[in-house]
């Protein structure tokens, strides 16, 4: 794909790469979604990140559309709805999705939680069926979210292919440490969801020491932090300046010092802002 932005991209294998730094459009109400993605479109974001859970997938093509830019151009993540995974619920979904985005393919298509005490723990069919989007080329790379060790481990032991991503919770207060690690070492990138934990990091005196130092607000020099650890990333705002200063990344650096840290700040399970993908298993009606 071709991009007029400054974002890196990482190579997801099979001639497929994605932009590391993306808009995020999780809990913007639908009718606003489209003039969000075409102003974030209009910064220059390249890579929009979405989910049939968020009920916003339409306004995400209306935006895109409205931005005047080719397909090829713009790389559209979309995830599956916990409701579907059984496989021939989830060929449906996928249909659905591409329909609501007025796309024949998506680049990336993720389950979006593994729900092991539901469907008798067998997200191994579901990601079968998403094997079969990526033989089609209806999707050009297909991957999880929320995915633990265990569960990355089984879809090794039992899949024909390993996800091209692993989309978990991770910030400073919650490095996720093992499921990352697990990534780095099996080539699975790793995407950082809740990349500023809600906000709750942005008032930490070390985070804003270092902000002062370098010239960048505290949401800034977080999501800094996430690039150069090579998270995949994409923060969600509905304010034109909030999306223009997160899309500023590529002019400054951290020190190492800086990431040991960001790093430091980590308090395990206890930083979580989130549901536990071990016991999570809601299914929205």
């Amino acid at each position: 794909m071709s991009t007029t932005s400054t974002v890196p991209a990482i190579d997801l294998g099979g001639g497929v790469s994605i932009p590391q730094l993306g808009f995020g459009v999780f809990q913007i109400p639908p009718d606003d979604t489209a003039e969000a993605v075409q102003q974030a479109l209009g910064v220059g974001y390249r890579h929009i990140d979405t989910a049939q859970m968020y009920g916003n997938e339409v306004g995400v093509g209306e935006g895109i559309r409205a931005a005047g830019l080719d397909r090829a151009d713009v790389f559209i993540t979309s995830k599956l709805n916990n409701g579907f995974h059984e496989p021939d619920d989830a060929k449906r979904a996928f249909e659905e999705s591409l329909a609501k985005l007025g796309t024949d393919h998506l680049d990336l298509f993720l389950i979006h939680w593994p729900l092991p005490t539901l469907y008798d723990g067998d997200f191994v069919s579901t990601w079968k069926a998403l094997e079969s989007f990526k033989a089609d080329g209806r999707a050009k790379a297909i991957g999880v979210s929320n995915f633990q060790v265990a569960h990355l481990e089984r879809l090794a032991a039992e899949a024909d292919e390993k996800p091209a991503v692993n989309q978990i919770e991770l910030h400073p207060y919650f490095l996720n440490d093992e499921v990352h690690r697990y990534g780095e070492a099996h080539g699975i990138p790793t995407e950082a969801w809740s990349p500023i934990a809600q906000g709750g990091v942005l008032e930490d005196p070390a985070i804003t020491a270092i902000a002062e130092r370098v010239g960048r607000t505290t949401a800034q020099v977080v999501l800094r932090w996430h690039v150069e650890r090579g998270h995949i990333v994409f923060p969600k705002s509905t304010t034109p300046s909030r999306i223009e200063e997160n899309f500023g990344l590529f002019d400054f650096t951290l020190e190492p010092g800086d990431i040991t840290t960001i790093d430091g700040l980590d308090r395990g399970e206890a930083g979580r802002t989130g549901p536990n993908p071990d016991t999570f298993d809601r299914i929205p009606t």
